[in-house]
């Protein structure tokens, strides 16, 4: 786990994540182009658990997720392929 420290709302707040979920959350940051802070905050903020840390594993899992539906929807059965 690793700890990192945020301001959010005018308050400190500290939040423990596993290494690669520190990762994905830097990518989603980069790919919206945000800083890490303003996403957490915009997580923070449309979160519906009360846990931070859980609401940005949540974010993290539905951006790959979403990511993986899209990619599967685009490509054709293997029955199609050549």
């Amino acid at each position: 786990m690793q700890k990192r420290s945020f301001s959010i709302a005018g308050h400190r707040t500290s939040i423990a994540l596993e290494p690669d979920f520190w990762r994905g959350l830097e990518i989603i940051a980069e790919a919206r182009g945000l800083s890490l802070a303003a996403l957490v905050r915009d997580i923070d903020e449309h979160r519906e658990i009360a846990n931070l840390s859980s609401a940005v594993r949540l974010a993290v899992l539905a951006f790959y997720r979403d990511r993986a539906e899209i990619i599967s929807a685009a490509t054709p059965p293997a029955e199609n392929r050549d």
